[in-house]
């Protein structure tokens, strides 16, 4: 039986992130390192981005 957890954010991949944008997933990777929105690396060096940074970013939930 596996639970989700109310404290465990979640997380959008650079694809994910650029189609909510309607941008190119290198454009969000640019965003990332000028400071423009936050990214966590994983283990294996890849980034992610959490969902509620994204949507704020957006101009609110949808």
């Amino acid at each position: 039986m596996t639970q989700d957890r109310p404290d465990t954010e979640k997380l959008l991949t650079p694809a994910e992130v650029a189609a909510l944008f309607r941008v190119d997933p290198k454009t969000v990777t640019r965003w990332a390192k000028a400071g423009k929105l936050t990214s966590i690396r994983t283990l294996g060096g890849h980034r992610r981005y959490r969902e509620n940074e994204v949507r704020a970013l957006l101009g609110g939930d949808q």
